[in-house]
Parts: structure tokens; C-alpha cells; sequence
């Protein structure tokens, strides 16, 4: 690391393994964030802090790969009627907000606590978020595959639908009018958690899903339009303060626009409980391998005592499961989409003959 920089804005050295793994990083980054919607964050923070990263510098750097990829997600996934831009653009007016006070909570992390402490809270808020929200996802994607993929509109939100509370909006492309105060606190939360640990679909998507009622495949592809605004001011705020660091911003770009495309493209073979099923199986994955990283940290802070060799096998253990998240979500997402495509392309030729 450069010994010259203050502790809050190391940046590693990068060798050709290191590169080889971000570009993968990167690559299924996308590819998950062309699918759910959910930027591909949860994916690519860990897997930036599983090389050494910084956790601010991992989430600033993913905020500024983030908004062009997003852009080209969510232009993708427009032409094939999927985004609902004026819920994308409601949703990100508090987003914007959102993301100046997450930036806020880390800098005050940083001045009490330093990077430790900062790494230490990125990876608790990741693995308690991970396993909440993933484990519902992934419970309530395993019900509508009982059912027979059919999606239904969840109850909380058909009762907030009812609620007239002026001014009432209408979104299209998603089928939902609903109270325009409901869609502030999501848009809040995503974008607070964007700036904090880079996974604001986390929040986002479910949000819109389960509290809005937009479809799975709606609210995934909404989230882009949020995450791209979001994105573009927090890379602006990040790089004042020095977090930025260009070459990881690079390589994972490079890796997450041929991603993010292909991404895009699975969501018109698949049905929609498709999405949940693999949102939920990465996060949980994921979850494991932030824990894992956990002892570290709390080492470093002087809150526990265990030996160096024990640090080093669950720092190994970390990245190991982190790449097993990866292999995980390729291959569910490409192999839906090979077997959904193979059968579409099975029933044309039936439908020939």
C-alpha cells in the first residue's frame, strides 16, 4: 500500500490476479445487476474488500462504476418495456437525499473509529441485511415456485394502495397508483444504505415489491434508473473526498458493461420468481463470507483476542465463499436462461411442424 496515505484512503497494489478477479468481479456484478436490478453491489463491495480494499474505498469505487452501468441496464431493459421512469425518478429525488446522510454516517465512522471500524460496519450491515432480506426473498420466491411461478401482489401493499393520502401518483409501466409518501422513505433508504455499504436495491427492489406492489421484473429493472441517479452524486461527493480510486472503478466497469447486457437480455426468457430465487441464494452466500471477515476487524479494533493463523484461515474461508457466490449466481442466472431459451426454441419448432 501506499505508506504516504492517510489509513482512510490506502489503496492496494494490483497485480495480474488481483485485476483477473476484479474483471470477474466485475463481469458477474453486472450480470446480476442486468437481472435483479439491485446493482450488483452486494457482489462487487465484498469482493473488492475480500483483496484487501478499504471499506469506504470499495463502497466509493462502487458507486462510481455504478451510474454508467446503470444507465446501460436500464436503457436495455427500457427498450423491452420493463422501466417505469416516473417511479425511477420519484424514487430517486430521496434517494439523492438518502445518499448525502450515508456518506455523513461514514465519515463520522471514520473520524471515531477509522477504516477497522468503517470495515467492521460495512460487513455487520451487510451480513444482517444480507440474511434479512435475502431470507425473505428467497422464502417468498420458494412459495410462488410452489404455486406455480404466479406472482401475486402482497398484502401490505394492496392495503397501502387503498390509502388516499394526496398527492396520489399513478406509474404506468409498474400498474400501481399509489401515495407518493410511501415511495419517499424507500427511495430515503435506498439511497442511505447506497452510500453506506453500496447495496441501496437491497432495499429498493423489495421495497418496491413487496411495499408498492411493482412486479419483480418492474421493480429490478426500475432500480436502475434509482441506482444511475444515485450513483452519478455519490461518485461526485465520494471523490471529493479522496475514496475514489479509479483503477478498481475501471477494471469492474469493464467486467460489469459486457455483464450487465447479458444480464438484461436472461430477464426476457425467465419468469419472474426467477429473479427472487437468485437474488436471495447470492445474498445469503454472500452473507456467509462478509461473517467470516468479521473477526478481523474486531481484532484490529482491540475487541477480541485471537491468534494471526485463526485470522488468516477465516480471511481464506472469506474469499473462498465469496467466490463461490460468484459460480453460484452465473450459473443460475445463465442456466435459466439456456433452459428457458432451449424451450422457447423447442415449442417455435413444434409450433412449425
Amino acid at each position: 500500500m501506499d505508506a504516504g496515505l492517510p489509513e482512510a484512503v490506502q489503496f492496494i497494489d494490483l497485480n495480474t490476479t488481483a485485476v483477473l478477479f476484479l474483471f470477474v468481479v466485475g463481469f458477474i456484478g453486472g450480470l446480476v445487476s442486468g437481472f435483479i436490478g439491485s446493482g450488483g453491489a452486494f457482489v462487487l463491495t465484498p469482493g473488492m474488500m475480500s483483496l484487501g480494499v478499504a471499506g469506504t474505498v470499495a463502497v466509493a469505487s462502487n458507486m462510481c462504476h455504478k451510474f454508467p452501468k446503470a444507465l446501460v441496464g436500464a436503457y436495455k431493459r427500457y427498450k423491452y418495456g420493463q422501466v417505469d421512469i416516473k417511479l425511477g425518478l420519484v424514487m430517486a429525488s430521496s434517494a439523492g437525499v438518502g445518499v448525502l446522510v450515508g456518506i455523513k454516517i461514514q465519515e463520522w465512522i471514520l473520524a471515531n473509529w477509522g477504516q477497522a471500524g468503517s470495515n467492521l460496519y460495512v460487513s455487520v450491515s451487510f451480513v444482517v441485511i444480507l440474511i434479512v432480506v435475502g431470507g425473505y426473498v428467497f422464502l417468498d420466491a420458494w412459495k410462488t415456485t410452489k404455486s406455480g411461478g404466479q406472482e401475486m401482489v402482497p398484502a401490505l401493499a394492496l392495503k397501502l394502495q387503498k390509502i388516499h393520502l394526496p398527492p396520489m401518483m399513478y406509474f404506468k409501466t409498474a400498474n400501481v397508483r399509489i401515495s407518493m409518501w410511501f415511495t419517499l422513505p424507500i427511495g430515503f433508504a435506498t439511497g442511505l444504505l447506497a452510500a453506506t455499504i453500496a447495496v441501496g436495491g437491497f432495499i429498493g427492489v423489495p421495497g418496491m415489491i413487496y411495499v408498492l406492489g411493482a412486479s419483480g421484473l418492474v421493480a429490478s429493472a426500475t432500480e436502475l434508473v434509482i441506482a444511475f441517479v444515485m450513483g452519478l452524486g455519490g461518485t461526485v461527493k465520494w471523490a471529493m473526498m479522496g475514496m475514489v480510486d479509479i483503477r478498481l472503478t475501471l477494471i469492474i466497469l469493464a467486467g460489469s458493461l459486457l455483464g450487465v447486457q447479458l444480464g438484461a437480455i436472461g430477464t426476457t426468457y425467465v419468469k419472474e420468481h426467477m429473479i427472487k430465487v437468485v437474488m436471495g441464494t447470492i445474498m445469503l452466500i454472500v452473507a456467509v463470507s462478509r461473517g467470516l471477515a468479521i473477526p478481523q476487524y474486531l481484532k484490529q479494533l482491540g475487541l477480541i483476542n485471537l491468534d494471526d493463523g485463526i485470522i488468516a484461515i477465516l480471511g481464506v474461508a472469506s474469499f473462498v465463499t465469496m467466490c463461490i457466490a460468484l459460480a453460484i449466481g452465473a450459473i443460475i442466472i445463465i442456466g435459466a436462461m439456456w433452459r428457458a431459451k432451449s424451450k422457447a426454441a423447442s415449442e417455435e419448432v413444434y409450433d412449425q411442424v
